[in-house]
C-alpha cells in the first residue's frame, strides 16, 4: 500500500467532509487549529514542554491504531519510517515559518 504524504491533498473541496477520500487542505488546517486551540487552553495550567510530549504521545498512539487497525499495515517499520518522515517535514516547515 502506498501511504500518502501529509500535504498531498486538494486545497479545498465542495464535497462533504465525511465523503472525502482525503480531507481537503482547508478543513485539514481548520481541524489542526482545533487541536492547537485545545493545547493553548490547557497551557494555562500545564507547561508547554509537557503539552508538547502529551500531544506527541497522543499522535503516536492514534497513528499506531490507524496503522494496525484501520489500514492494517503489514510492515510496521515501513509505517514508522513513513510517519516519521511526515512529522519531520511538518516540523521543518513550521520551524522555517517566520510568522510562528
Amino acid at each position: 500500500m502506498k501511504l500518502p504524504k501529509w500535504h498531498e491533498r486538494a486545497e479545498s473541496s465542495d464535497i462533504k467532509i465525511k465523503d472525502q477520500d482525503i480531507l481537503d487542505g482547508k478543513n485539514f488546517l481548520k481541524l489542526a487549529d482545533h487541536f492547537i486551540t485545545f493545547a493553548n487552553t490547557k497551557n494555562k495550567t500545564i507547561k508547554s514542554t509537557d503539552l508538547n510530549y502529551i500531544m506527541l504521545y497522543a499522535a503516536a498512539r492514534y497513528s499506531a491504531h490507524v496503522g494496525k487497525n484501520v489500514i492494517e499495515i503489514d510492515n510496521h517499520e515501513d509505517y514508522v519510517k513513513h510517519m516519521s518522515e511526515q512529522f519531520l517535514d511538518m516540523l521543518r516547515e513550521h520551524l522555517a515559518d517566520p510568522n510562528l
